[in-house]
């Protein structure tokens, strides 16, 4: 089963409070040259954008694994899980 297919299987109950920040726009715009959190993340929730010149954050989709936490070489993501009753919800399939 290719990635895409199993990120269809995940529901979300997503919160209007975003549980991942950038905390400085900054260091991803002059020091980070390969931007690894857009390839790292399975739920492709970060996006480099050329015309605003900064990472956007798309967490409604996020999955919850941590992986841009360990990712980021500058520890510039602030990452906590959503608040109660919201993220993530798997379901069979």
């Amino acid at each position: 089963m290719k990635l895409d297919d199993k990120l269809y299987l995940i529901r979300y109950n997503t919160d209007k409070e975003s549980h991942i920040t950038i905390a400085e726009d900054d260091v991803c715009r002059k020091e980070c040259k390969h931007k690894p959190c857009t390839f790292i993340c399975p739920a492709r929730v970060y996006k480099w954008d050329e015309e605003e010149n900064r990472i956007k954050v798309y967490y409604e989709g996020c999955v919850e694994c941590g992986a841009c936490r360990i990712g980021c070489p500058y520890s510039n993501i602030k990452w906590g899980y959503p608040r109660g009753g919201y993220g993530v919800a798997y379901k069979n399939g």
